[in-house]
């Protein structure tokens, strides 16, 4: 009744076959003295495998020292950069860049940033009643 063990032990036995027939031709060229060949196929199939894990874990590494997570110093919208690069606020349009770690206004040469202190109108007329 059970009729697919029987197709998967047959699939099996010709797995088997196939690992032996080439099991034989790597013998056989290394007895043959062609070893050096066996050596390179089996060196450039391992370089195939071990590439992509080395490339996986070396752009992780340059991921981690150079995105940036801070907030915009016009609107506070926090978002993510990249460092050393021009870029603008994605919420409000400011041009900004990343120095030192932090993201910074582009501004150009001779530029004054200034920043307003709100004055309750209370403070003003109490500074004037005093005076």
């Amino acid at each position: 009744m059970n009729q697919g063990n029987s197709k998967v032990f047959k699939l099996t036995l010709a797995s088997i076959g196939n690992w032996l027939i080439v099991l034989a031709v790597v013998w056989f060229l290394g007895s043959i003295g062609l070893g050096w060949l066996v050596n390179s196929v089996l060196i450039l199939i391992g370089f195939i495998l071990i590439t992509p894990i080395i490339a996986f874990i070396g752009l992780r590494w340059w991921l981690n020292r150079n995105l940036i997570i801070d907030k915009c110093p016009v609107c506070s919208y926090e978002f993510t950069a990249l460092n050393q690069t021009q870029f603008q606020c994605p919420s409000c349009g400011e041009p900004l860049k990343v120095e030192g770690g932090n993201f910074s206004r582009l501004t150009p040469p001779g530029t004054i940033d200034v920043s307003a202190v709100e004055i309750n109108a209370q403070q003003i007329e109490d500074y004037k009643s005093k005076n």
